[in-house]
């Protein structure tokens, strides 16, 4: 996280402590959450809204720090976003990033 905090201007971000699973067991993962019938592999979701120009840095920071080649590493979606509101302001656009 300090990797990404050193980038400028980044707006933010938020971490989640989730939990899930994928196609295949991650027999390396650290705890396995037993739900059920049902296991689960602990895992960290980050959310992170940049403007365009700035997702290849992002990007590059987050597969240089959480890459180990075990099952399991995750995976990045980038989605679009149409627009932002600060809610104490009002104000809307890429300038409230």
């Amino acid at each position: 996280m300090d990797s990404l905090r050193k980038l400028d201007n980044l707006p933010g971000i938020a971490v989640s402590e989730v939990r899930g699973f994928g196609k295949s067991p991650a027999a390396d993962a650290g705890e396995i959450v037993t739900d059920g019938s049902l296991e689960y592999v602990k895992k960290v979701k980050l959310e992170i809204v940049v403007q365009d120009d700035r997702v290849e840095d992002v990007l590059t920071v987050i597969e240089e720090y959480t890459y180990t080649g075990n099952t399991g590493d995750g995976k990045i979606f980038l989605s679009g976003v149409d627009d932002v509101v600060k809610i104490r302001t009002g104000k809307r656009g890429e300038s409230v990033l």
